[in-house]
């Protein structure tokens, strides 16, 4: 396993999901007290590693079709466009 990719993608990915919605959905169910607070990780758990598996299928099945660079600068000026429609919105 390549650790500098590895630790790339974990503080990415971190970094993305601090304080949006589905973090603030999580704790949301976390804080009352009639929902066990492990069933609450694990849901939440299990379906940010089935959204990941989806990202990495569907990357995956892209990069056979479009070039890897396109791709890398396509989803750069995907993410820049996101941050900057959030920002207007804000």
């Amino acid at each position: 396993m390549d650790l500098r990719l590895f630790l790339t993608v974990f503080g990415t990915v971190l970094l993305a999901e601090m304080g949006d919605k589905t973090q603030l959905a999580t704790m949301l169910y976390a804080s009352s007290g009639a929902h066990p607070k492990l069933t609450v990780f694990l849901g939440a758990a299990l379906a940010l590693v089935l959204a990941s598996a989806i990202g990495v299928a569907a990357g995956a099945a892209m990069s056979a079709i479009v070039p890897p660079q396109l791709l890398n600068r396509l989803a750069g000026v995907a993410f820049v466009l996101v941050g900057v429609w959030t920002f207007v919105r804000a």
